[in-house]
């Protein structure tokens, strides 16, 4: 049923289907903060099971937090259907229509010299170090879409609306050169 689905939707998009590689994050920055929380839980539930044997059932709470984490991690993919592109990151998805993008506008920075295009505040999304996936609004305040896992070469695509999507493309310059080839690239609704 699912595959008919996708399947009906690709054939309602003219062109094909390309998928950009998205940077992989550094697992050992990214695991960093859940890791230690979750092994302070488990010791905490140790020693809540000396008092209360009952605490242990916390610990597949715990198991089933780290089995979350990893999966939402690991869900991540640009691509471009025909005259829209498609981000999954984590949990969260965008669908952007390539006229509804600012192509001239577009560019490929290093946040840590560009600042103000840094995710600061999560409207709804996942923030770990080396991992950013989800609505953020950024330092300058403008609202993103966020895909950055790796802060050194990220695309930034401003669409007409004002908002930013923030993507860390192994090669982000494949990218603008596709949906600058799109036919509805440059267009306003």
């Amino acid at each position: 049923m699912a595959s008919e689905r996708r399947a009906e939707a690709r054939a309602s998009f003219p062109g094909p289907v390309r998928e950009f590689e998205v940077v992989a994050p550094d697992l050992r920055k990214a695991w960093l903060l859940p890791g230690l929380a979750m092994l302070g839980g488990a010791i905490g539930v140790a020693f809540a099971a000396r008092q209360e044997p009952g605490a242990l059932l916390a610990l597949p709470i715990l198991l089933l937090a780290a089995t979350v984490i990893a999966v939402v991690m690991r869900r991540r993919s640009v691509r471009l259907e025909g005259a829209t592109l498609h981000v999954a990151a984590g949990m969260h998805k965008r669908k952007v229509a390539v006229a509804d993008l600012d192509l001239a506008g577009a560019r490929i920075v290093d946040l840590a010299e560009h600042k103000a295009l840094r995710p600061l505040f999560k409207s709804f999304g996942t923030s770990l170090p080396g991992y950013h996936a989800g609505h953020f609004r950024l330092r300058d305040r403008s609202r993103a879409f966020v895909l950055v896992t790796d802060a050194r070469r990220v695309l930034v695509l401003p669409e007409r609306s004002g908002h930013r999507l923030l993507l860390s493309l192994r090669h982000p310059q494949a990218l603008l050169d596709a949906l600058a080839a799109s036919p509805t690239a440059g267009r306003q609704k």
